[in-house]
């Protein structure tokens, strides 16, 4: 029996075991997607090691940016940015391709003739990467700002909505993304636009602050800036309740364009 097949198993197995109550059956499927997240050592790999890769990778070429007048230092563009690394490579790139193995393999077509809801189905298959994902924040934030004496977040609420609506919208993205792919291999591809769209122009690697007005105006408004503003705001305390209330729209307002993505586009079976 191939590894493919017994991974499909036990993904099935655990939507028709346990309680009939939703609760139980979520769990029960989290379980399981943790237990084949674990077997999966490049998608670990991918998830833990690269984010914190990036950051020490691009140490250098923040420290030789022009930060004056900012606000912002090194560790306050490093540290939210490392933040931002996790959503696109701990998540979003994990769950995209778990969600299309998911599917070539069978398994969400027969979840659905179960107990399991579409909307159990999908939150069960991205509990894992998002629990694994919300465990590096935390420890981001407290070791991260250790290592590169930042300090802890002196708007933690900020923070915390920030990496609550990034959470959000990776996760619908991620299963948005999953139509794109025919294969698990194609996933791969099938992620480069958002990632390479969010890398460039939300404030990771380049924060939003450096750059001339009239082009920061229109970054900010893609799917994972007002995300990243929060993040980088829970150090920096951010501008008014104004500015914060604009970025909690613009962001759920890509959510939402996300979730009726999925609910008029997500295939539950392979494309014959």
């Amino acid at each position: 029996m191939s590894a493919s097949v017994r991974e499909a198993g036990v993904a099935e197995r655990a939507g028709t075991a346990g309680g009939t109550g939703a609760a139980a059956r979520l769990l029960s499927l989290g379980r399981a997607e943790l237990t084949l997240l674990g077997r999966n050592k490049t998608a670990l790999t991918t998830a833990l090691i690269i984010p914190v890769a990036l950051a020490f990778a691009m140490k250098g070429a923040v420290s030789g940016m022009n930060l004056s007048g900012t606000g912002l230092s090194v560790e306050t563009v490093l540290l939210p940015a490392t933040l931002g690394y996790v959503l696109i490579f701990a998540v979003y790139s994990n769950l995209t391709g778990s969600y299309v193995a998911r599917r070539e393999e069978l398994v969400l077509k027969r979840l659905r003739t179960g107990e399991l809801r579409d909307l159990e189905i999908l939150t069960g298959t991205a509990l894992p990467s998002v629990l694994l994902g919300l465990g590096q924040c935390v420890l981001l934030v407290v070791l991260g700002g250790l290592v590169l004496d930042a300090g802890l977040p002196t708007a933690p609420h900020l923070l915390i909505a920030g990496v609550a609506l990034g959470m959000a919208a990776v996760v619908g993205f991620a299963a948005a993304s999953s139509v794109l792919a025919k294969s698990a291999e194609a996933a791969q591809l099938a992620v480069l636009p958002f990632m390479m769209l969010s890398l460039a122009g939300s404030g990771m690697v380049v924060p939003l602050d450096i750059l001339p007005e009239r082009v920061a105006s229109v970054l900010e408004l893609l799917p994972l800036s007002p995300a990243m503003e929060l993040i980088r705001a829970g150090w920096t305390g951010g501008g008014g309740l104004k500015e914060t209330l604009g970025q909690v729209i613009t962001g759920l307002a890509w959510t939402g364009l996300a979730l009726f993505a999925v609910q008029r586009w997500f295939r539950w079976e392979p494309r014959r």
